[in-house]
């Protein structure tokens, strides 16, 4: 038992460290720039009609580059469970996503199982971290200016496509 303790403690003093020498990264934006109201509305209302299209009632949520959710909408339909997840999906990508270079929850899932489990499970368990798939940050440049997250639907891979076709089609406001 004591070797497993030294061995727990070593991958959190591990973890800890992989923290630290991460680039320290402030929560707003570095630019300046956000992304409108009605590019944050028309992401949120194509991801809930995407997912709609294709039989899926959700939540979308839309956060800033803080984590504060900018707008939320509910599909007809959707389980009250929904919101949670959809909020998870967008705080940890626009938390996470900058510390380790991705795009995508499903991106950061990729970074987890590159880490010893106790490792990555400390991770995600961050509070408002989630490991599933649906979350897309919106993007200037290489920029993170903010995230949509999606839940509801049958598989978070089935929500990230959902999130993705908000994202494209709010990208417009964005080359402004």
């Amino acid at each position: 038992m004591r070797s497993y303790s030294l061995t727990a403690s070593a991958a959190v003093a591990a973890f800890i460290a992989l923290l630290s020498a991460a680039p320290a990264q402030a929560q707003v934006s570095i630019s300046g720039r956000t992304l409108p109201l009605n590019a944050a509305l028309i992401a949120a209302q194509t991801a809930v009609d995407t997912c709609k299209a294709n039989g899926y009632d959700v939540t979308a949520t839309v956060v800033d580059v803080s984590g504060t959710p900018q707008v939320v909408l509910r599909g007809d339909h959707a389980v009250i469970h929904t919101k949670d997840s959809s909020f998870r999906k967008a705080y940890t990508v626009v938390t996470m996503g900058p510390i380790f270079h991705v795009d995508t929850t499903s991106g950061f899932i990729g970074v987890l199982l590159k880490y010893p489990p106790l490792v990555a499970q400390s991770l995600a368990g961050t509070p408002n971290v989630t490991a599933l798939p649906g979350g897309v940050a919106f993007k200037v440049g290489e920029e993170t200016i903010a995230g949509l997250g999606v839940g509801g639907s049958p598989g978070g891979d089935k929500d990230e496509v959902c999130a993705q076709a908000g994202v494209a089609k709010a990208a417009e406001f964005l080359k402004k």
